[in-house]
């Protein structure tokens, strides 16, 4: 898939992925995958044997790959087998290893607090404030108009999202007003032909097109330096912030999962392992044993006060 002799392939490949609708970022990534298999073979994929599928795994395994990018790749090479090639002797040989199972950083209240005051624009602050304030993902900040916004109903619309899913999440009064103050603010030159409706609310460099994420990412980081926040956080510890900090509030789980946009509770369920303020509060049985009048019996339970 490196060379004019595997377009053919390369071009198959690219249709079936398009009939099955998956996303750019996914074709982007099952293409790569399958050009570096191609690079290890020296030869076309659909040469490979069970043999030649093994070594390459072992490959990747013993090149230091992360577990998360050794399972990327090898999505990409099984649907080349499974759906191009009709190969399902090599998509057999396919294994996924399973990846360490890891808690979301979050920030506590006070740095976020900290962080959205550190923004160096009305600009940063917006976007800032949709990540935490909604839980909404990188990009779906960027790619909000207009017409998501309903101000009536108190509520931003998220049209296909991670999994070609629409939700609807809160549009807190904070958030409006930031929102409408932005609108006046923002740049015109590059969309003043457009439908108002249609119009990006956070326009990129590129005409007729939204800021990108790494624009976003670059001005989450510059904020956090300037807030003094040492933690290793990313732009999505302010999806996980606001869910944690909810459910430290009393929110209900299901709730939380119907505005995150989870299709499963156990994804949402994994921030009641991160919420401090709900771990902190657990009486301890230490404290049962040697507080008076809370001793246990031997099943538990505790001993009324003589």
């Amino acid at each position: 898939m490196g060379t004019e002799a595997l377009s053919p392939l390369r071009q198959r490949m690219i249709e079936d992925m398009a009939a099955r609708k998956l996303g750019r970022h996914s074709q982007r990534s099952h293409i790569h995958s399958c050009k570096r298999l191609a690079a290890f073979l020296g030869r076309s994929p659909d040469t490979a044997s069970p043999d030649d599928v093994r070594g390459f795994q072992l490959h990747l395994i013993e090149s230091g790959l992360s577990i998360c990018n050794r399972n990327r790749i090898m999505t990409g090479v099984r649907f080349l087998f499974r759906v191009t090639l009709r190969r399902h002797d090599l998509a057999a040989e396919v294994y996924h290893l399973k990846e360490p199972q890891k808690l979301p950083l979050v920030m506590s209240p006070d740095e976020t607090k900290r962080l959205l005051a550190m923004a160096r624009n009305l600009k940063v602050r917006v976007v800032l404030s949709l990540g935490y304030g909604c839980g909404l993902r990188a990009g779906e900040v960027v790619r909000l108009q207009v017409k998501h916004i309903d101000s009536a109903q108190g509520i931003i619309r998220v049209e296909q999202a991670k999994g070609r899913k629409d939700r609807n999440v809160m549009l807190s009064p904070e958030v409006l007003a930031l929102l409408r103050q932005w609108w006046t603010a923002r740049p015109t030159r590059y969309d003043a032909g457009m439908s108002p409706q249609e119009r990006w609310l956070f326009p990129g460099r590129k005409p007729g097109r939204p800021m990108t994420t790494r624009q976003l990412n670059r001005l989450f980081h510059e904020t956090t330096e300037a807030a003094g926040i040492r933690k290793t956080v990313t732009l999505h510890s302010l999806r996980h912030s606001f869910a944690t900090h909810l459910l430290e509030r009393g929110t209900d789980i299901r709730i939380i999962q119907a505005l995150l946009g989870h299709a499963k509770l156990d994804a949402t369920a994994r921030y009641t392992r991160v919420a401090t303020g709900m771990i902190s509060a657990i009486e301890s049985p230490l404290d049962l044993l040697t507080e008076p009048g809370k001793r246990v019996n031997g099943r538990g339970r505790r001993k009324p006060a003589a």
